[in-house]
């Protein structure tokens, strides 16, 4: 099983440093974020950089492009930070083991730009109401849906147990986003699809590179 952490502090941060750093980006922006107000206040989310998307005005992230990385690093709560964090800290050390740090935080980062996109774009279009998008899980996401090419096209290189997980994972969490109303379905869709799709990119070039050793 690939998602069991065995791993010391040190080895943790010395083998996954890509991981830690986000993780660590995180905890400093909610700090900075609930040191200056309610970080479940949407005013003062919006205030430091959260998306909000409206049917009827132009989103703010796209009159303010910087507000898709900031939203990616924002939380709503402690249990909202507490849960992607945790998500993070067990699911993505493989996945950064797997591709190396680089080409994981570059899918880590633009799964978050897709999901935030892909959510804005929706509520904005087809919303009927004012919607705030905050947290990490679209680039987590982005990180499931690699799995899922993995399990689905290179099983070789992934345990059964593993394989299992994931499937259990996604399918969790499309349930969860559909019945839970404060979920963004588009933010976690995107995310996954954008996961997805890169990690199919890396997947073809590496194995151009194979054949033509």
């Amino acid at each position: 099983m690939i998602f069991l952490r065995y791993e010391s502090f040190r080895s943790y941060l010395r083998l996954y440093p890509g991981t830690s750093i986000f993780i660590l980006l995180n905890l400093i922006y909610f700090a900075v974020v609930g040191l200056t107000g309610s970080t479940k206040d949407g005013y003062h989310l919006l205030e430091y950089g959260a998306l909000i998307s409206h049917p009827v005005y132009m989103p703010y992230g796209m009159e303010e492009p910087w507000r898709f990385i900031t939203a990616m690093f924002m939380h709503a709560g402690v249990d909202h930070l507490l849960f992607n964090m945790f998500a993070l800290i067990i699911f993505a050390p493989p996945l950064e083991g797997l591709i190396k740090t680089p080409r994981y935080a570059l899918l880590y980062l633009l799964s978050g730009l897709g999901g935030g996109l892909l959510s804005v774009s929706v509520n904005t279009w087809f919303g009927s109401e004012t919607h705030l998008a905050v947290g990490a899980s679209g680039a987590i996401y982005g990180i499931y849906g690699a799995y899922l090419f993995i399990a689905l096209f290179r099983k070789s290189i992934i345990d059964t147990s593993s394989i299992k997980t994931i499937y259990m994972i996604l399918g969790f969490g499309v349930i969860s986003s559909i019945v839970v109303s404060k979920i963004d379905l588009w933010g976690h869709l995107g995310g996954a699809l954008t996961g997805f799709l890169l990690y199919a990119l890396i997947d073809k070039l590496r194995m151009s590179k194979i054949r033509s050793t």
